[in-house]
């Protein structure tokens, strides 16, 4: 019997390409005593990245109307100087939030590469914890802190 990847295990018929969808309860946490990165985990926290990424897109998207609706002219000049420092404060959000965008997109890479979850140093397993903190965490908790205190020595010269 052979069987048509078009079609899931319940004879759904799906795209080539794609992966059946995989099941996991509302409830659902990775646990250590289960096989580390397996299906269940890297869904978790593919739909933890990508709930994430769409909450960034939301807030950017009313960022940029609030700035649209806000750029009106304002005669009081301590007034415009407040706005003028609000937009600014608005914009450094709104790029940190481009920024991490583009690192969730890099993690989902990884989920759908196989790297997610090591170490992009040691390639040893990054903590769950860890990484349900900071799903975007590239390094283990051990070589963070290296690249921080190496990062600290340098920025002290």
């Amino acid at each position: 019997m052979t069987i048509d990847s078009n079609f899931d295990a319940s004879g759904e018929h799906k795209e080539p390409g794609m992966k059946a969808e995989i099941f996991l309860p509302d409830d659902y946490r990775p646990a250590e005593d289960e096989p580390f990165m397996n299906e269940r985990q890297l869904e978790y926290f593919r739909r933890k990245l990508i709930t994430w990424k769409n909450e960034l897109m939301d807030e950017s998207k009313h960022t940029i109307e609030g700035l649209q609706d806000s750029a009106r002219s304002v005669p009081d000049i301590a007034d415009r100087a407040s706005e003028e420092t609000d937009r600014a404060l608005e914009l450094r959000t709104r790029d940190r939030q481009r920024k991490l965008v583009a690192k969730i997109d890099a993690a989902l890479r990884r989920i759908e590469n196989g790297e997610y979850g090591y170490c992009e140093v040691t390639g040893d397993p990054i903590s769950l914890k860890r990484l349900d903190a900071r799903p975007i965490a590239t390094m283990s908790l051990e070589a963070q802190e290296r690249h921080e205190r190496r990062e600290k020595v340098h920025r002290d010269d």
